[in-house]
């Protein structure tokens, strides 16, 4: 098994797409509660990842748009 990715290194886009993975791979079912913990709490610091990445953006916008006026 390769060596998860460091989540600081990952664009939103493919922290997102992990993250989607991860919600399916859970869904799925049939992993033992130690795989699925450690997929949740992956899944976890992807979402916060995607949030950071988010509120970024928002805050270009607004500074951006305060800077346009």
């Amino acid at each position: 098994m390769s060596k998860p990715t460091d989540i600081t290194k990952l664009t939103f886009e493919e922290a997102r797409d992990e993250l989607a993975g991860i919600v399916a791979n859970l869904e799925s079912g049939g992993h033992s509660l130690e795989a699925s913990l450690a997929l949740w709490e992956r899944g976890e610091l992807l979402a916060a990842h995607c949030q950071h990445w988010l509120e970024t953006a928002r805050n270009q916008i607004v500074t951006a748009e305060s800077v346009s006026e």
